[in-house]
């Protein structure tokens, strides 16, 4: 075993320190000596506990005590297994350049402790994007940065002034379609991402940015390839970003108009205005920068935790920011009993969930 890494030890009061500051994992270790003070706070980052145990040794610690100290840290998840090196497992030396943050910050949360991992098996991973304008690409230039291997943009808008700013557009982008200009920022961020690939190549999640109102009829053809799919709707001065849709498991967008229709019967004829609208994948009027930022980071986010095998939190739910708070609120959306999508037959694209020790505590 070895100690988990990245975490701060923080000196409190005499005999007593804190490891880490997550409200999550974070404890408080008391009545400890100077010794005790100084060997956590040098060893603690890392360090295999057989390490621990011989320094311990040379500061004249009981082995009793030393065994209770151990005990605590394992009781509070601290610790990780420590299997030494493995040729089969990536290092974080061997991740895109960037994704060190990344992998550190995994390696506390997941349970097996190997954020390496999980980085590497990100660039095997395809996100399709339906509307790059800032926000849609603020969204790709995260998932970029992350490790996403492909990141393939579907927009030939022309770039206006609009769309300069968050995202990564410039002046010498303008007037360029945006498939292309976005293809050059994502290189500039990622130079590994793909941003082409084969024209049989089948997304492991598909991002529908839309001005106004969502159109389930262009996910349609997603829904019968049982490719995941997030909605992504900007409208007049919000942003909603999901739900996250899973053919056949979760409520689709079919399902969202009919609970609408339910509660407004002229919805339908609103829908359609607003989703058959001139530019509706990408308004000319452009987006506000907050909602831009704000929409793209949490809609990456909820791509993440698919690709990545945890449920996202806008399965059957859609996180709604408005300004000027910019709070996202959720709001939950289950399956509509007059849809049947979820007996649509479909094949699922998914990964095995990874554990988070830190949902445990």
């Amino acid at each position: 075993m070895r100690l988990r890494t990245g975490l701060r030890v923080l000196w409190r009061a005499p005999g007593e320190v804190q490891i880490g500051t997550d409200a999550r994992w974070a404890v408080r270790l008391t009545d400890l000596t100077r010794h005790e003070i100084d060997l956590l706070t040098a060893l603690l980052d890392g360090a295999t506990l057989r390490g621990l145990t011989a320094n311990a040794r040379s500061l004249g610690m009981p082995p009793a005590r030393l065994d209770a100290l151990v005990t605590l840290l394992d009781r509070a998840q601290l610790t990780m297994p420590d299997s030494g090196p493995r040729r089969s497992q990536p290092t974080v030396a061997q991740l895109p350049p960037g994704t060190g943050p990344d992998a550190a910050t995994w390696t506390r949360l997941l349970a097996d402790s190997d954020g390496a991992a999980l980085i590497a098996a990100r660039g095997d991973r395809t996100v399709g994007l339906l509307g790059a304008g800032r926000l849609g690409l603020s969204m790709a230039v995260t998932l970029a940065s992350a490790g996403v291997g492909s990141v393939l943009v579907e927009d030939d808008q022309p770039v206006s002034h609009a769309d300069l700013g968050v995202g990564g557009y410039t002046t010498r982008d303008l007037g360029a379609p945006r498939r292309a200009a976005a293809a050059r920022v994502l290189s500039n961020v990622a130079p590994g991402v793909r941003t082409t690939a084969p024209g049989e190549t089948r997304p492991d999640v598909m991002v529908l940015v839309e001005h106004g109102a969502a159109d389930a009829l262009r996910a349609r053809v997603l829904m019968s390839a049982g490719v995941p799919h997030l909605s992504v709707v900007v409208r007049e001065a919000d942003v909603v970003v999901g739900p996250m849709v899973l053919p056949g498991v979760s409520a689709c967008l079919r399902c969202l108009d009919l609970h609408r229709t339910d509660a407004d019967e002229h919805w339908p004829a609103v829908a359609a205005q607003l989703a058959g609208a001139p530019g509706s994948t990408s308004t000319s009027v452009g987006e506000e920068s907050v909602l831009a930022a704000i929409g793209g980071s949490l809609a990456a986010g909820q791509v993440l935790a698919q690709l990545d095998g945890t449920p996202p939190r806008t399965l059957g739910a859609a996180l709604e920011v408005a300004l000027p708070e910019a709070v996202p609120r959720l709001r939950e959306w289950p399956v509509h009993p007059r849809c049947g999508c979820t007996r649509l037959p479909g094949t699922l694209v998914s990964v095995p969930r990874r554990e988070h020790p830190a949902h445990d505590r």
